[in-house]
């Protein structure tokens, strides 16, 4: 059977999983990626190093983020929201963002010496010495989900 999800279910999806493909589009090129997220209603909290999905949120800050989950060919959940990308520069904001970030991705860290900065700095001596991290929000404007169980 193939349905919509409603409210709670959206919501419950957002906050349940970690990863995230999150769709932009600037100078005529799409560009997904999946990145590490923690859900706060009506926001998606995440960080990058400077590239190409930074150059082109700040170029068209519109996005597209999408979020599922799979267990079987016909049985899966699935999420698609829109909104608005807003990069964190105010201290604590930021500081709470990467907190959160940190306390949702850890626990699913296989070695204790990996951190959530992961293929960002080969060292974490490197984190905001020689490597710039962007921490940024999206506000969800519209969201839709739909599922599958037979």
């Amino acid at each position: 059977m193939l349905g919509k999800l409603n409210e709670k279910q959206i919501e419950d999806l957002l906050k349940k999983q970690v990863t995230g493909r999150l769709g932009c589009h600037a100078n005529g090129i799409t560009y997904i990626v999946p990145i590490n997220y923690f859900y706060r209603d009506p926001y998606i909290f995440a960080h990058s190093a400077k590239g190409q999905k930074i150059d082109m949120m700040r170029k068209n800050p519109k996005v597209c983020f999408q979020v599922d989950d799979i267990q079987s060919l016909f049985k899966w959940q699935s999420v698609i929201a829109w909104g608005k990308y807003e990069e964190i520069t105010d201290f604590d904001e930021k500081q709470q963002a990467m907190q959160g970030l940190i306390h949702r991705i850890m626990p699913l860290v296989d070695k204790p010496a990996e951190h959530p900065h992961h293929a960002i700095a080969e060292k974490e001596s490197e984190i905001d010495t020689k490597i710039e991290i962007i921490v940024y929000k999206i506000t969800l404007s519209k969201k839709t989900g739909r599922f599958e169980n037979s």
